[in-house]
């Protein structure tokens, strides 16, 4: 293990070192899982966690935020702490010893983007599951620790051996796109981690606004996730990719989306990255690697995967098939092992998730305007009959997000045979996700003001119980949005219960 001193660590994190000089040989983790010896990552921390850390036997504390009579406790304690004026920095550079540490000879691949991240990270990983790789991922079901603004992802890689009894030979590492910490944006956070991760694959699914008020245009956005891509130019990966000893990186971009063309030019005067687009047919004079036609994903003019074959039929997941093939030719994994992988896949919870068929009932995420337009109009394409909408507003975001998810709603419902409810999920939701008066109106409003009929429901019960009550057996059921869709199963289940 590389070992490191609590003066050469206040070096690296551009930090101030207070407390006493010392070698550390645990690990960089959060303050609840901390054992004797490890350093804790902290965004803040008072006197009662320095108490906390000493019980545990750690070794250093490393915060941006020392509160109330935290430096004064830690200098009794003889507990070196380090105040670094950007937890981020530490955070990345935890990740990056990590990766040395106990990952130093895996293949790497970083997935970032506004849409679709999830979804691509969690295929790859799939496929290199079933290549035979002990493989590592931060993306679950819930999301709940691919923020990267914590030690965890850290942490996990430490322990990843301890737990699995197998070295990490791959890991695919979902990265924010824009981050943001008490409302402040984490400037160059998707260029720190990818730096970090150092991975012989980048993956960039679209650009797009979804953090408002961390970023508030099109060109901040582009600005944050072209830093993903400048991370891993004009330097060599640590690891080959291919038998023929090459060693160059790939970046694997959207050719549906211009911004991504425009960051492929951008990037190919870098004669390290080898560029590949993945996208439908009509950009096919990009020379693209992997194309989507009418019958199928292509790869070089060869056809790859049927229609029938493929696990997701709307496009937006389609492409984010496509990004993960593309990823996994670049890693040379077998072609027959990533189309088994491909067409047996389970997707995460919540991904444009099937919970019943009669009538067919879709559960999805969405929760910015991209996803929000490209999930309605998939599910329009499937309905026989009328599409029924049961809309979270997404709460304790603003206004401005809400009012560009209510116009996303707006384009989406074009020409859709539809019924929508709008819930602001009330009983379902914690403090962090309840909906705020201004938020709720910003979405009546702009409904109202293009003249689109609604039915409002406070909790979210009512609003399924109504559109369950509705919807005959041909009409298709889409229920859209974030925090406040997440019970939307479970309140399902219990609606039936309670019918019966």
């Amino acid at each position: 293990m590389i070992e490191i001193t609590t003066s050469s660590l206040a070096k690296e994190l551009n930090g101030k070192l207070i407390g006493p000089e010392k070698p550390l040989k645990g690990i960089f983790t959060f303050l609840n899982h901390a054992k004797p010896g490890d350093f804790v990552i902290r965004h803040w921390i008072d006197d009662k966690g320095v108490e906390i850390a000493n019980k545990k036997g750690v070794s250093c504390i490393i915060t941006q935020n020392p509160q109330e009579k935290a430096i004064e406790i830690a200098q009794e304690l003889e507990i070196p702490i380090i105040i670094t004026p950007k937890i981020e920095i530490a955070n990345a550079f935890a990740l990056k010893w990590a990766v040395k540490n106990f990952a130093k000879d895996s293949l790497r691949v970083v997935v970032t983007g506004t849409n679709g991240k999830s979804t691509t990270t969690h295929m790859i990983y799939s496929i290199l599951t079933e290549a035979g790789y002990n493989t590592y991922t931060n993306t679950d079901a819930q999301s709940e620790f691919n923020t990267l603004i914590d030690p965890v992802v850290a942490n996990q890689l430490a322990e990843f051996e301890y737990v699995s009894g197998e070295k990490i030979q791959a890991m695919v590492i979902e990265v924010s796109e824009v981050q943001g910490w008490l409302d402040k944006l984490m400037k160059d956070h998707a260029h720190l981690m990818t730096a970090a991760v150092d991975p012989n694959v980048l993956v960039i699914t679209n650009v797009g606004l979804d953090h408002i008020g961390l970023v508030n245009s099109i060109e901040e956005t582009f600005n944050e996730i072209y830093g993903s891509l400048e991370a891993i130019s004009s330097k060599n990966v640590s690891g080959k990719l291919h038998d023929n000893g090459t060693n160059h990186v790939y970046a694997i971009l959207n050719s549906d989306d211009q911004l991504l063309i425009e960051m492929g030019d951008l990037i190919t005067k870098d004669k390290s990255v080898n560029v590949s687009f993945y996208g439908s047919s009509v950009n096919e004079s990009l020379c693209q690697d992997v194309t989507l036609k009418t019958d199928g994903i292509y790869i070089s003019e060869k056809i790859f995967l049927k229609m029938a074959e493929l696990p997701f039929k709307s496009i937006h997941f389609i492409q984010n098939t496509m990004a993960a093939i593309g990823a996994t030719l670049a890693l040379n994994i077998d072609f027959e092992i990533i189309k088994h992988a491909v067409s047996s896949y389970k997707p995460l919870e919540r991904r444009f998730t099937v919970l019943d068929t009669d009538p067919l009932i879709i559960d999805d995420f969405a929760h910015n305007p991209d996803g929000i337009i490209a999930t309605i109009k998939s599910a329009a394409k499937m309905c026989k009959g009328v599409l029924y909408i049961v809309f979270a507003i997404r709460g304790s975001r603003g206004e401005a997000i809400n009012r560009l998810n209510s116009e996303a709603l707006v384009n989406g419902l074009e020409d859709v045979n539809y019924n929508l409810i709008v819930t602001s999920s009330a009983e379902a939701v914690d403090n962090l996700n309840t909906v705020k008066l201004v938020e709720k109106n910003i979405v009546l409003n702009t409904l109202t003001e293009h003249g689109f009929d609604y039915v409002f429901q406070e909790n979210l019960y009512p609003a399924l119980n109504y559109c369950i009550g509705s919807a005959g057996k041909i009409d298709t059921i889409l229920l859209i949005g974030a925090q406040g869709m997440d019970p939307a199963s479970k309140v399902l289940k219990k609606i039936v219960k309670d019918t019966n």
